[in-house]
């Protein structure tokens, strides 16, 4: 008879796809280990389905767009048009056609350790990205809208793969010749919206952290440029 050592370890390790098999023989066995083993393995295994389930859901635009002949689609989303500090800034993704990141969603809805896990993901497996920042001199000057559609299109532009279409998160970008669809909270709907919101939020987080060293009073390392309570009293000690 295999030890519950054994069988915890072979259900560990074996390809997640196989568990549902791989558990039938264990079904009769009584003793509490591999009961537990079972149970932990097929959890591990719904929770795989149901993530799956979320990618088809999120890749719903994507595949629009290929089954209508389409090769390259990207992805654009902004941060920064809520702060009091720093830059508006955006990011264009192209995926590969049918990729499947697992966790990526709205980066408003990871934590910090997991955007940059994927971040590192993201830059890696995409076909191309390109940001797009626009400071906040030019935020004061033009207002945040434009500035959020000149920093759009500044990444369009800087893709060295020109997309057959972009998938944008809520707005219509004006002054780009891609075709274009806006989709109402595209973050968490659209696997490219998503990407592209992660690695624009890394990417300016990362930015507010430098300047942190520059402005540490403000304490931008944490607040990333948001009114937290400890940047409004800087902004009302020092201005």
């Amino acid at each position: 008879m295999e030890s519950i050592a054994y069988i915890k370890c072979k259900l560990n390790n074996i390809n997640i796809t196989e568990i549902p098999e791989a558990v039938k023989e264990y079904k009769s066995d009584e003793r509490k280990g591999v009961a537990a083993a079972v149970e932990s393995a097929l959890k591990r295994y719904n929770k795989y389905i149901a993530e799956q389930k979320r990618l088809d859901e999120m890749s719903v635009y994507e595949n629009e767009c290929y089954n209508n002949g389409c090769i390259y689609v990207a992805g654009i989303d902004e941060v920064g048009r809520g702060p009091l500090a720093g830059p508006v800034v955006t990011c264009a993704v192209i995926l590969k056609k049918g990729a499947r990141i697992e966790g990526v969603n709205d980066s408003k809805k990871l934590s910090k350790a997991k955007r940059e896990e994927l971040y590192e993901v993201i830059v890696k497996e995409a076909l191309d990205y390109s940001i797009g920042v626009v400071s906040p001199a030019e935020i004061d000057e033009i207002n945040i809208l434009q500035a959020t559609y000149k920093a759009m299109k500044i990444s369009v532009d800087g893709l060295k793969i020109k997309p057959d279409f972009l998938l944008a998160d809520a707005v219509t970008i004006p002054g780009i010749s891609v075709k274009q669809k806006g989709i109402i909270k595209g973050d968490a709907k659209s696997i490219s919206i998503a990407a592209s919101s992660i690695v624009a939020k890394v990417t300016r987080d990362r930015m507010m952290e430098e300047y942190s060293v520059l402005y540490p009073e403000y304490d931008f390392e944490n607040n990333v440029g948001y009114g937290s309570a400890r940047h409004l009293e800087a902004i009302k000690k020092y201005g």
